[in-house]
């Protein structure tokens, strides 16, 4: 019994460490992008150049609440209720999402390519229980964090880094919005000036053109004197005769 030990030992499966990778995920900064955060996305950085050496992986991101990060299981596989967008951030505190192979995040960056990912841009299928990985919108402000994980299979193989807490923007309640002069944008007030001088100087035309015409009709008009009368003489018509021959 003793010498079938180590032979079954050798049987079972050998358990690969997972690979740390040296990238914590940001926010894009390079464009600068309108909207980086909003009340329910955030825009991150394609992961390019960060797993190289895993062609064959799927890889995800996984998208966890900033308290229970430290505590996300990554042996959990996606598309399972464990991990299902659908039930985040109760009972769920860590969802799966935007997978992708290697092909998609091509090292170098091609030109022209959009290297970037917005969390949070599904709506039709946040309550749409056949698709738990979607990438449906957050569901509050935050804090998250995200990571990007590889699979070969349902085997984890290459993690990065948590990223720093992500915050999203909150939405003002209307008490809040000041209605008053000091509230109104440099903008704002610039354009209801021109608007205002607009008016003003078709108002003044419009005054000039009503007197300039009542001017013409009553002040300005010509009195026409009778003209004479012409006498037309009447010129009797001289008939001519023909005289008679003259006698020989």
């Amino acid at each position: 019994t003793l010498t079938m030990f180590p032979l079954l030992l050798l049987l079972l499966p050998v358990a690969h460490a997972i690979g740390e990778l040296p990238y914590r995920p940001v926010l894009t900064q390079n464009p600068p992008l309108e909207g980086l955060t909003t009340a329910s996305t955030f825009v991150l950085d394609q992961p390019r150049c960060v797993f190289g050496e895993y062609d064959n992986a799927d890889i995800w991101l996984v998208v966890a609440l900033d308290k229970a990060a430290s505590t996300f299981n990554n042996t959990a596989a996606p598309g399972t209720r464990e991990t299902a967008f659908q039930g985040f951030p109760d009972p769920v505190s860590a969802y799966m999402t935007l997978n992708a192979t290697l092909a998609n995040y091509p090292c170098p960056k091609p030109a022209g390519d959009i290297t970037v990912l917005r969390v949070g841009s599904e709506t039709s299928c946040a309550q749409d229980e056949a698709r738990p990985t979607c990438n449906g919108p957050l569901p509050g402000p935050g804090p998250y964090r995200v990571k990007f994980l590889a699979l070969q299979g349902s085997e984890p193989v290459a993690e990065t880094a948590w990223s720093m807490p992500i915050m999203l923007r909150t939405a003002k309640p209307p008490s809040s919005i000041s209605t008053t002069d000091g509230g109104h944008s440099a903008g704002m007030i610039a354009i209801t000036t021109i608007l205002s001088i607009l008016f003003a100087i078709l108002l003044a035309g419009l005054v000039a053109m009503v007197v300039f015409r009542s001017s013409d009709s009553c002040g300005g008009s010509s009195t026409f004197s009778k003209p004479e009368s012409v006498t037309v003489r009447r010129y009797n018509t001289h008939h001519v005769y023909d005289q008679p021959a003259a006698r020989l």
